[in-house]
């Protein structure tokens, strides 16, 4: 797929007496294939507006809100949503396995799950692999994951399902935006990557707060 700046030789095609030739000369070039999501180090220099959660920069299109959720018991921040027309989506990070193949996993488990809760489950295939998209009432979902290096994201959805048949390609802009910022610790797999706020709008929720306890 050319994901994550996996690369690729090119040059190799000339004739077997001329390649050690070449080879001496100069270094082959390479050429990073990046369609995003995309990994710190393959991060492209861009005009997309995004903001950064520390593990994760997501962008925000045009038209867009950022709503931040609060974890009251814990004293931080629960999830970062970027409130779209067609619904809410969230992304997010966890740290995965170098041999990958999480999403598998965790989609079916999603699956499982939803339709233990009574959702309408339908399992698919999108841009990244499997996709699925669930109905619970009158709240259409659509999740995506992806796995990156020593990463996984996942992507979903939350909207009326009047607006269900555009929310998926809205979901997929997003993910395919984002840009992860995974580190060097060592994690457990499947340990969510931390979220942080920019500095304004840190303070801007502490002010709120404040006055909310006044």
């Amino acid at each position: 797929m050319g994901i994550f700046g996996r690369r690729r030789r090119r040059g190799r095609h000339a004739a077997p007496e001329r390649v050690e030739a070449a080879v001496e000369e100069t270094e082959v070039p390479e050429e990073a294939l990046t369609t995003g999501p995309f990994d710190i180090v393959d991060a492209p220099e861009d005009a997309v507006p995004r903001i950064d959660l520390g593990s994760v920069r997501v962008p925000v299109p045009d038209g867009t809100q950022v709503q931040v959720e609060m974890d009251p018991a814990a004293g931080g921040v629960r999830a970062v949503h970027v409130v779209t027309p067609q619904g809410q989506v969230t992304v997010s990070a966890y740290a995965a396995p170098r041999s990958g193949g999480l999403w598998d996993e965790v989609g079916a488990e999603l699956t499982q799950q939803l339709r233990a809760d009574g959702a309408k489950v339908s399992p698919g295939e999108g841009e990244w692999g499997f996709e699925l998209s669930a109905l619970i009432g009158d709240v259409a979902l659509r999740f995506v994951g992806v796995d990156g290096p020593r990463w996984m994201l996942r992507g979903v959805i939350a909207g009326p399902q009047s607006q269900a048949a555009e929310a998926p390609r809205v979901l997929r802009e997003i993910v395919r935006g984002t840009v992860v910022v995974r580190g060097d610790a060592p994690m457990p797999v499947r340990t969510p990557l931390p979220v942080t706020l920019p500095d304004a709008v840190a303070q801007h929720i502490a002010e709120q707060q404040a006055q909310q306890r006044a």
